[in-house]
């Protein structure tokens, strides 16, 4: 994909639905009772390796490429069956990590696999606290690394209550879901709260699911009803336009229906300490999850420090807020984001990596980096690693760059985001 510098975007659009929503979706509608009707499911590479991985267990899910509104066909806890040969959820972290909870309550063997970027991120982190809980699960090649095999308990599952060293909705989540099989409640503290989907979602269901500070507890053997779920956009994709909006000069752009559930919406309190200007219009409810319609203008932004509790609400816009910070005034220090080195790629390096090569002052550190923004971006090569948050951050850059900016691998955004050229092209990136 070749970006070079944008006159102005203007528009209104929306983006596709929360990638997060869409998974729990339909993995806890095929945990449930009934039907569960998903309106707004994110048609990306990702959600669809769910959808995949339990119509091989056995669960009827009507889905149609190109139509969002998906039926999942539950048969309850203990519903699922044995899949022919290993399951396979490709790019994704969320459906490997998610599942190894629901595996380890079942009564078959299954084994998981991904991708060459999945079978490089870390799975001990789920491994260590599901085998606490008498789980038997696997790392086949070692090291806590994919693929991975889950075996039935011997003795079943025993509820916990897990001290989690990272704030994680994947490893929480996990827990959680393993919970439901256990023979005692489980629970799982956190330094800090990581988006609580699952939370809200098993709670609509029938779970009964506890919140206390940073501590989540969910009871055993609940009974879980299928539901109706609109999910709302997703946040993360929107990130990438709120970005393009307030530094691309002469830019009006407002997406419509965006999650903004207080666990995700980081970006929008730092951004407006940045002196973004930005607006959060229509808030409503959707499915118990808040969404609005976001507002934004070209902007001149300041500097900002962040870290501690607000990493885990804007964890994955990190890579474009470093491209935002590049055009700040002053110095942004993005700190407590080591999480960013074993996502798809390791953030961190990439974006420091590449954001250097087009001109920027940029540092990295153990865990995270410092960017001394004013100085001018040039069009250069960008190797986008494959990951889908790198390539669409970096076409945000293209725009305000002199000359040619060109994204290896550029279709990787199809992980969490198949529009993404074209939505940009309609608002005028491309003009």
């Amino acid at each position: 994909m070749i970006v070079t510098r944008a006159k102005s975007l203007k528009g209104s659009f929306q983006v596709p639905g929360d990638k997060s929503i869409s998974h729990r979706s339909v993995m806890f509608g095929a945990l449930s009772m009934g039907t569960t009707e998903v309106t707004n499911f994110l048609e990306g590479a990702d959600c669809l390796s769910t959808i995949s991985c339990f119509r091989r267990m056995g669960i009827h899910i009507d889905y149609t490429p190109g139509n969002s509104t998906v039926l999942v066909r539950g048969k309850g806890l203990y519903g699922l069956t044995r899949p022919e040969g290993m399951l396979d959820v490709g790019n994704s972290g969320t459906t490997m990590r998610l599942m190894s909870g629901i595996l380890c309550g079942q009564t078959f063997q299954t084994q998981l696999t991904g991708d060459s970027s999945i079978q490089k991120r870390p799975m001990g982190r789920v491994i260590d606290p599901l085998t606490q809980m008498g789980a038997d699960i696997k790392s086949l090649p070692g090291g806590g690394l994919a693929p991975l095999t889950v075996t039935p308990a011997k003795e079943g599952l025993h509820g916990i209550h897990y001290i989690s060293k990272v704030a994680s909705a994947q490893v929480k989540s996990a827990i959680l879901l393993a919970g439901l099989y256990a023979d005692s409640p489980t629970s799982v503290t956190e330094p800090y709260v990581s988006r609580n989907h699952t939370e809200i979602m098993l709670k609509r269901m029938g779970a009964d699911v506890r919140v206390s500070n940073t501590t989540a507890t969910i009871a055993p053997d609940a009974r879980l009803t299928g539901d109706r779920i609109e999910v709302p956009g997703d946040i993360s994709s929107a990130a990438y336009f709120i970005a393009a909006g307030l530094l691309v000069p002469g830019s009006e752009i407002l997406i419509k229906n965006v999650g903004i559930n207080p666990t995700r919406d980081g970006i929008l309190r730092v951004l407006k300490a940045m002196g973004a200007s930005l607006e959060i219009l229509n808030i409503r409810n959707t499915d118990s999850e808040a969404a609005g319609d976001i507002l934004v203008r070209h902007s001149n932004l300041k500097a900002a420090e962040i870290g501690g509790d607000l990493i885990p609400t804007l964890i994955d816009e990190i890579p474009v807020i470093a491209v935002m910070a590049c055009f700040a005034e002053g110095t942004t220090v993005i700190r407590d984001a080591a999480e960013l080195k074993v996502k798809e790629s390791n953030r961190i390096d990439v974006m420091v990596k590449n954001l250097s090569s087009m001109g920027a002052d940029i540092t990295a550190t153990e865990d995270g980096m410092i960017i001394r923004g004013g100085k001018p971006l040039r069009g250069t090569l960008i190797n986008s690693m494959e990951d889908h948050r790198i390539a669409m951050s970096f076409a945000v850059a293209g725009l305000l760059a002199d000359g040619e900016t060109t994204i290896q691998n550029a279709s990787c955004v199809n992980i969490s985001y198949p529009g993404f050229y074209q939505d940009l092209d309609r608002l005028g990136a491309f003009k």
